[in-house]
């Protein structure tokens, strides 16, 4: 089979990509967390699509019907290291009652797909179905090894995905120098004309927090200076208070200072607050990014009105940027005091990626020769994927799921929202893009 460099997708794949998000769509693999979900199902579905193609997938579980699907396409230069492309099955509870559809119909109407996963991350599994099945049928062979991983539990711990492929099954991802998955290469309006695509180089570390206040049991109406839901309370209300100070990582630093040179404005890293407010909407894409975060989320305490307990508990979502977890885990010692403890419900580290390397550079080609008015630039997510994972075995990964989006589509809203939904024209750009990369890459 003879490499392809340019981006000549078959009309094939345009009408797959559309079938496959639909189809997949409709096996509901919602992920409620703590061992509830069943990929199974969806990871059956993309390994027979794999297997249509002569690609031989595998299909590894760690816990019954927690499925993954790995395969690997041989590139044409075996010097070259090999490229993770990977989406995750599972998705988040819909419910149903909220929705315009029903969330695990796939419906394709006036134009777009709707559903739970279309965005997160359904859509991606099936464009990158899509374009290997048009390799096949073309003759097309990659530069480098191309790994495929469809994971399941991203959407949880990713104990029974990727967490588990990485510690059990690292012999399949031999050679993987990089990794690509979701949240990056979507179109982003600034309402002014313009238009982003912003390309993931970096995700913050994921800190969940457990907070535990002890106290002296009593009785409601007794005086009781060792209150554990008050000495909770006000730990809770010192952390979601806190102003966390600046801190900027070389892609958030590459980021305000490509968005600033598109809107013509002197790059002031010493004011950045400043510097947000100048760039207007396009500020959402690092605002998140540019410090570390704490939000508390979910209280439990007590069982009747009457009794004071002598314990309560808080949970507390915590995001910390590259090389701050030190400084975010001595806050929160200090924030929390000496009456609450705190500890890790879930931690997963902050990844960094070069703006510089010769993989960015080809995902900024694909997307620009598609997309000429976009101008692409590099951001940080404020949460978290599988390449955290995946890192464990010396693979830096990136965010490049492309979708030429029109203006006024929150894509970034409908992760995990209501009424979930992709536009057929944004998958037949993305199968385009993610082809003309994937075959230089």
């Amino acid at each position: 089979m003879a490499e392809q460099q340019s981006g000549q997708t078959g009309a094939q794949a345009l009408d797959e990509v559309v079938r496959f998000t639909s189809g997949l769509i409709r096996i509901d693999t919602t992920n409620r967390g703590g061992g509830d979900c069943r990929e199974r199902p969806a990871a059956e579905y993309a390994a027979a699509r794999l297997a249509e193609a002569g690609i031989e997938p595998t299909l590894l579980e760690r816990t019954e019907g927690r499925t993954n699907v790995v395969a690997r396409i041989e590139g044409t230069d075996p010097s070259a290291g090999a490229l993770l492309v990977h989406g995750h099955l599972d998705v988040v509870p819909a419910e149903a009652a909220d929705w315009s559809v029903d969330p695990f119909s796939g419906e394709i109407r006036d134009g777009v797909v709707w559903g739970r996963g279309a965005v997160d991350m359904k859509n991606m599994d099936a464009m990158i179905l899509a374009v290997v099945r048009d390799w096949a049928r073309q003759g097309v062979r990659p530069r480098r090894d191309i790994v495929i991983a469809f994971t399941a539990d991203e959407e949880a711990s990713a104990e029974d995905g990727s967490g588990f492929l990485a510690d059990r099954h690292a012999a399949l991802f031999e050679g993987c120098t990089e990794g690509v998955s979701e949240s990056g290469a979507f179109t982003f309006h600034d309402g002014a004309g313009r238009q982003f695509y912003p390309i993931a180089a970096g995700e913050r570390g994921t800190g969940w927090l457990k907070l535990t206040a002890r106290g002296r049991a009593g009785h409601g109406s007794k005086v009781n200076g060792e209150n554990a839901v008050t000495r909770l309370a006000a730990a809770i209300t010192r952390i979601g208070d806190h102003e966390w100070p600046l801190r900027l990582t070389p892609t958030v630093r590459a980021a305000l200072s490509e968005l600033a040179a598109v809107y013509g404005i002197e790059t002031d890293l010493h004011d950045v607050d400043a510097l947000l407010d100048k760039l207007g909407p396009a500020a959402k894409l690092v605002e998140s990014t540019v410090r570390n975060s704490s939000n508390p989320t979910m209280l439990e305490a007590g069982y009747k009105v009457n009794v004071i307990p002598g314990a309560a508990v808080a949970y507390v979502d915590g995001r910390f940027l590259h090389g701050c977890e030190d400084e975010f885990r001595a806050t929160l010692d200090r924030l929390t005091g000496p009456d609450v403890d705190w500890e890790f419900a879930h931690r997963e580290v902050a990844l960094q990626a070069p703006v510089d390397s010769p993989t960015y550079a080809r995902m900024r080609a694909a997307v620009e020769e598609f997309a000429p008015e976009g101008h692409v630039v590099p951001y940080c997510m404020s949460g978290g994927t599988d390449a955290k994972q995946f890192s464990r075995l010396g693979i830096t990964g990136y965010g490049f799921a492309p979708l030429k989006l029109p203006e006024g589509f929150d894509y970034q809203a409908l992760f995990h929202g209501v009424d979930e939904r992709v536009p057929v024209e944004a998958l037949h750009f993305g199968v385009r893009v993610l082809d003309r990369f994937l075959r230089t890459a």
